[in-house]
């Protein structure tokens, strides 16, 4: 008679911390990153209209100011993982902490156009190094069996972030009598609403002195009994440390690192699961989302609703982003991706048809009383769309869908290609409003139908399956 040893569970995967909150703690104060992250880029929506009328300058001249900070967004994304290698993680998100703090006093005080735009590249910057350590530092530190959970704290202090800049945007402008150039304390409320983000950045700057090492850095630079102390910090006393310590490095040992020879192949240029990555990224920005977040207050005030009104708009969206992007962290491991995507792609393409409808009634700065109400309630409807389907899955995709030995080097392209598109979006939309506001949003619907057969043709579900699995 023979019997069978139960299959050795990995340490890891059985550490229980000793102290939860703790180590809830420590992932909040990283996704303080986050929420800087999602401050920071949606802040600028406050002050748009406000800089267009103290620099006298354009549609497309603004439009570069507002989009600049992608090109530091891109910067900083590509530069945060080499740098945190070298000197931490800790470090990383200090020096991101110190960049958003110089870029909103520098935005708050600017003496010239250029001068802001050189703060906002700063900004963007700060927001691509938050962007990548933030979420690579949790999933680190996060106990194996909650990484799933603590690893959402990234994308929910982004979106609260993004709701909490609108508030205060919002807050501002009532102390400055609806006037966005109204003064206050001697500036004008538009430089408040860029300083304010001064508070945030000094917290979070704070915070990263008060949380531990990765334990994975430290074991690369040779300080193995730190990372002993961070493990049994983080997952328990009762944990194997010599054990963890050995599966860690063997990790590190058999990673391949993807270099960008990895993706090429065939006539097309990048392998075609790369191909269908750029695909998801670029469509996740074609569809507009980031003209609810950078410019709603200036579209609202563009159809006639008073500037007080258009920035509660702005909130409120932010708020349904927030609804949107937990209904998806609920729904998107239950029902899967693929049918979450193809959901969000048709309440998107019919909230963006219904909003080219009513936009396309404007006379003057006005819009005819039905079309007045169905505007804004399109809307939110298309932000609830976006968030409780791309918003999340895009994400959730390109952490799944590429084999492991392209991984890093894919997802690198992928996100890339998504600032690009950002970047697009961004820059275009003040000209092509001016030109005409229901084209444009004609050519979003069209993006958000287009989604629909590219995920049906070329999106394969990943729910449930391996990473090793993938490819």
């Amino acid at each position: 008679m023979t019997s069978t040893a139960p299959p050795t569970i990995p340490e890891g995967r059985k550490a229980q911390p000793d102290h939860l909150g703790h180590v809830i703690f420590i992932t909040a104060a990283a996704a303080m990153g986050g929420f800087l992250f999602g401050y920071d880029s949606s802040v600028i929506n406050g002050a748009v209209e406000a800089i267009r009328g103290r620099y006298e300058v354009g549609s497309a001249g603004l439009a570069q100011v507002i989009a600049i900070a992608l090109i530091g967004c891109a910067i900083g994304a590509a530069t945060a993982g080499r740098i945190a290698d070298r000197i931490g993680r800790i470090r990383v998100m200090q020096i991101a902490a110190a960049l958003f703090t110089v870029s909103a006093v520098g935005s708050a005080l600017p003496f010239a156009l250029w001068d802001l735009a050189m703060w906002r590249v700063l900004g963007g910057i700060a927001i691509g190094m938050a962007s990548v350590i933030g979420p690579a530092y949790i999933a680190e530190v996060a106990p194996p069996a909650y990484r799933g959970r603590l690893g959402s704290f990234q994308q929910a202090a982004i979106v609260i972030g993004i709701a909490v800049s609108q508030l205060v945007n919002w807050g501002i402008l009532n102390l400055a009598d609806g006037d966005q150039r109204g003064k206050l304390a001697g500036l004008e409320a538009w430089q408040w609403m860029l300083g304010v983000m001064v508070v945030p950045a000094l917290l979070y700057g704070l915070l990263s002195f008060a949380i531990p090492e990765s334990p994975r850095f430290l074991i690369s630079v040779g300080k193995t009994d730190k990372a002993k102390e961070v493990l049994a910090e983080v997952e328990g006393q009762a944990v194997d440390l010599d054990h963890r310590v050995a599966e860690i490095k063997d990790a590190m040992r058999r990673e391949h690192k993807s270099s960008f020879k990895d993706l090429l192949g065939g006539k097309a240029g990048f392998l075609p699961i790369v191909w269908v990555g750029i695909g998801l990224s670029v469509f996740q920005q074609l569809v507009g989302i980031n003209v609810a977040f950078y410019y709603s207050s200036t579209l609202w005030q563009s159809v006639g609703i008073n500037p007080s009104s258009s920035f509660f708009y702005s909130f409120t969206t932010s708020i349904i982003n927030i609804i949107g992007t937990v209904i998806a962290m609920i729904f998107v491991d239950k029902i899967g991706r693929r049918p979450l995507a193809l959901i969000g792609s048709a309440g998107m393409a019919v909230s963006l048809a219904l909003e080219a409808w009513a936009f396309a009634s404007k006379t003057g700065d006005t819009l005819p009383t039905a079309q007045g109400t169905v505007a804004p309630i399109a809307a939110h409807s298309f932000v609830l769309f976006f968030a409780l389907s791309w918003g999340v899955v895009v994400w959730v995709f390109l952490g799944e869908m590429f084999p492991n030995k392209i991984r890093a080097a894919a997802l690198g392209v992928a996100a890339c290609a998504q600032w690009i598109a950002n970047w697009a979006i961004t820059a275009s939309f003040p000209s092509l409003s001016d030109w005409n506001l229901s084209g444009t949003y004609v050519i979003y619907t069209v993006f958000a139908l287009l989604s629909i057969p590219f995920v049906l043709k070329f999106v394969k579900e990943t729910k449930g399956k391996a990473l090793e699995e993938m490819g």
